[in-house]
């Protein structure tokens, strides 16, 4: 599991290592005029909010840290990045099965359930695939080129097939 997130999380490095500044934090996208910042931010802030709350065993992911900075410089983002791949290398095997109390606001106010560990963990990396989807939308509006041919495709999404 921690080989996967890691491999995603390095496209998302891989990323901020090949874009200026300025495309990390340009909001010019429709329709919803985000940044590539923004959601790098936000995958960041699910990941945070897990280990955060390891030691209570209290997850709320409806308390993101939101740090304006992380998406304004390709600088921080990937420090963030990196803070989040030592956490999740902190981990054992032993930790996955670690019962949280995790809390998130669906819409219609706050809901509380049980996870273990490695749920929370695949929930947020199926959510960063999600995000890396919608970079791809604004990465090609700014006319910047995909880290690699996987970047934003969940493993699980048939691949059109090119036939000669």
């Amino acid at each position: 599991m921690i080989d996967a997130i890691e491999k995603n999380l390095n496209r998302g490095i891989k990323l901020l290592n090949s874009i200026s500044d300025v495309q990390y934090s340009d909001t010019t996208t429709p329709p919803y005029f985000s940044s590539i910042g923004s959601h790098m931010r936000h995958i960041l802030d699910v990941f945070s909010c897990i280990f955060n709350g390891l030691e209570t065993k209290k997850v709320d992911f409806s308390a993101r840290e939101r740090n304006p900075l992380a998406e304004q410089t390709t600088e921080a983002g990937i420090a963030y990045f990196h803070l989040i791949l030592s956490k999740l290398h902190a981990l054992s095997q032993d930790d996955f099965e670690m019962i949280l109390s995790v809390t998130d606001d669906l819409g219609t106010g706050k809901v509380t359930a049980n996870y273990t560990l490695a749920s929370a963990l695949i929930q947020a990396h199926s959510h960063a695939i999600h995000h890396f989807a919608t970079i791809g939308f604004i990465i090609n509006k700014l006319g910047v080129e995909l880290p690699d041919e996987d970047f934003g495709y969940n493993p699980t999404t048939p691949k059109k097939m090119v036939l000669d």
